[in-house]
């Protein structure tokens, strides 16, 4: 007897249930050929026919088959039998969002960390022609590290460049308003929407869109007719009410970086969409007489981060000591005085695989100094994406 039981798919043995939906159910597998576990999706067959869904089904596994991204579930293989469909796909070990959501707000930190690995998600979709449409908690997966993963691309859509979309889909509190209008509409648009009302439900702990009627919901959409909760801030409240909005033409990814830009909430709006246009008179950030903070974003891994930093810091003159294994310390290669030993610090903090944030304090030293480096960095990135 195996690990599970003794029915098997193919290489995978099978066993409990970890999700069920209309006509297919999801079980946990277990690869016997290298010890992984798996997620199982058996679909019945035949209620695909008889519901007239076998469209949907193929364009979920075609389009699963396009997309490799460390935030969106993987598929490993399609398996057929006379009655059942099996998709086999990457576990995901930690549930759905919805179930960590449970009507409590996250912290800001958290939020803001699964915020922008949707985002980052959704951006590598759209920018190879796909379209969720149906982004919801329910959707979105955590790993046992608390990633998120994008998962269910079930109503998704793949239409041909510049063509508007026509099918209303998606679940009611998460729809966009030209959904509702039954009127032809842009897949980028209505993902970004459902991205916003997402945003709200991790700071609020519930969705900015809800009513028992379904018409007096939609109407709530349709107006964006929400309320900010006392405790979102300035730039939170500005950043979900330009996504918010019901117009069709709402802002875009590169348009809400713009808005976004000089913001404490900084979201991957900003690292995803960078620019060569690096201007740190915005992100400057002065608390008293001698501290200043710089926040940068950089479209590389953790570890090319940390060599752009350490070539800039060479070009300003300046040398490195690592503290941590992502934190360094910066300061003049000839010490001159106690108070600049710790001239800058420089941390990288990983928003997704090849998104990082660089946070740079100066506690001491010459401003002059703190204000190359900065430059040299900018430089560096902005030759970059140049």
């Amino acid at each position: 007897m195996g690990l599970f039981g003794t029915k098997k798919i193919g290489k995978y043995e099978i066993g409990r249930t970890i999700g069920e939906g209309n006509f297919a159910k999801v079980k946990l597998g277990y690869d016997t050929t290298n010890g992984t576990y798996v997620a199982v999706k058996i679909i019945d067959k035949a209620l695909v026919i008889q519901k007239g869904l076998q469209s949907q089904v193929q364009r979920e596994i075609r389009t699963m088959k396009l997309l490799n991204h460390p935030n969106i579930v993987q598929i490993h293989e399609v398996i057929g039998t006379k009655t059942k469909i099996c998709i086999v796909m990457e576990y995901v070990a930690g549930g759905q969002l919805s179930d960590k959501l449970c009507r409590h707000k996250m912290k800001e930190s958290d939020a803001r960390k699964l915020f922008q690995q949707l985002i980052d998600a959704v951006d590598y979709c759209h920018n190879r022609g796909v379209y969720h449409r149906d982004l919801k908690p329910q959707n979105l997966l955590l790993d046992s590290k608390g990633n998120l993963k994008v998962s269910d691309f079930g109503l998704s859509a793949v239409p041909k460049s510049g063509d508007m979309l026509s099918t209303a889909c998606g679940s009611p509190c998460y729809i966009a308003p030209e959904l509702i209008m039954n009127k032809g509409y842009s897949g980028a648009a209505v993902d970004v929407w459902s991205c916003g009302v997402i945003l709200f439900e991790l700071l609020a702990g519930y969705p900015p869109f809800d009513d028992h009627t379904l018409v007096v919901l939609y109407k709530k959409i349709l107006r964006a007719d929400y309320t900010f909760p006392p405790a979102f801030t300035g730039a939170q409240k500005k950043l979900i009410f330009n996504i918010l909005d019901p117009n069709p033409q709402r802002e875009n990814v590169a348009e809400i970086n713009a808005e976004t830009a000089s913001s404490n909430f900084i979201n991957a709006f900003q690292i995803i969409a960078m620019s060569s246009d690096l201007d740190l008179s915005g992100l400057l950030e002065e608390q008293d007489d001698k501290i200043y903070k710089t926040k940068i974003g950089s479209k590389n891994t953790a570890q090319e981060t940390i060599k752009k930093i350490e070539a800039a810091a060479t070009y300003a003159s300046l040398s490195v000591e690592r503290i941590k294994h992502f934190k360094v310390k910066i300061q003049p290669k000839e010490i001159r005085s106690r108070s600049s030993f710790d001239l800058l610090s420089a941390e990288v903090i990983e928003v997704t695989p090849t998104n990082c944030l660089i946070e740079i304090s100066k506690s001491a030293g010459e401003l002059r100094l703190y204000m190359e480096f900065c430059q040299s960095l900018s430089s560096l990135l902005t030759a970059e994406v140049s």
